[in-house]
């Protein structure tokens, strides 16, 4: 069931997308070279803790999980796509690195993710993150009224194929409220025209992820959370919290 939003939750929700932005700003400070993901993970845990937030992440257990989701911010490194669990992995020089996080204010929850590399990207790697970063404003810029979830999904779907990446099929955006994951499903890949109409009120995150590789195939690690590309390429993924409004989309994830 898709939950359209009131106005005044569209601006309790901004608080929530305020923090999620602040944690990912605060983390990506933090990186360098021989930080370890578990202190980033406690970088991110200091901001919710001082904002008055909590994580709609830590203990977190989907259908597809053999354990609660044990950190308050997914690290996905070099070859992982999402869900990566910080570990004591130490960031090395040319690293590139996914963080998504997510915070829970007054019952209403905010969803981002970005990517990066630790000291200077190679050529390939900036080129991945410009075109998922575009992508994901490409996403951003289909999300008016009257337009379908499928007008997102093509926006995103386009620019990934055009630049001969991947896109995993079984992973995409999603609708956002009271719960993390709500309706509709924001597929990175699909036909114009097609899906639920947007409408003033609905809030979804729009999460494009691209694989260098240019196949769509992944496998879960052995911790049965961090999903990797099969080929050994790298990925890279951005997302923001989205409203739909009769004024345009609104960003709600910023810091």
């Amino acid at each position: 069931m898709v939950e359209i939003k009131t106005d005044a939750a569209l601006d309790a929700m901004r608080v929530a997308g305020r923090v999620v932005g602040d944690a990912l700003a605060a983390v990506r400070a933090a990186a360098a070279p021989g930080m370890r993901l578990l202190d980033l993970d406690e970088v991110a845990r200091t901001v919710l803790r001082e904002a008055g937030a909590t994580s709609p992440f830590l203990n977190y257990r989907p259908s597809f999980a053999p354990t609660p989701f044990p950190a308050v911010i997914c690290i996905s490194v070099n070859d992982a796509i999402v869900h990566g669990i910080p570990d004591a992995y130490r960031l090395r020089d040319g690293d590139l690195v996914s963080i998504d996080c997510g915070a829970i204010v007054d019952g209403w929850a905010g969803d981002a993710a970005l990517s990066f590399t630790i000291g200077t990207p190679h050529p390939e790697d900036r080129r991945l993150m410009d075109t998922t970063r575009q992508a994901l404003e490409a996403g951003i810029a289909a999300a008016v009224v009257g337009a379908r979830i499928g007008d997102i999904a093509h926006a995103i779907g386009s620019i990934g194929r055009a630049a001969g990446y991947g896109i995993p099929e079984d992973f995409g955006g999603h609708g956002i409220g009271r719960r993390m994951h709500e309706d509709p499903p924001v597929p990175n890949d699909g036909r114009p025209g097609r899906g639920f109409r947007l409408r003033h009120g609905l809030v979804i995150a729009i999460e494009p992820m691209f694989l260098a590789g240019g196949g769509n195939d992944y496998y879960a690690a052995t911790d049965g959370w961090t999903l990797r590309t099969s080929d050994g390429s790298r990925a890279a993924h951005f997302e923001h919290t989205v409203a739909i409004t009769d004024e345009g989309p609104r960003v709600l994830t910023l810091p």
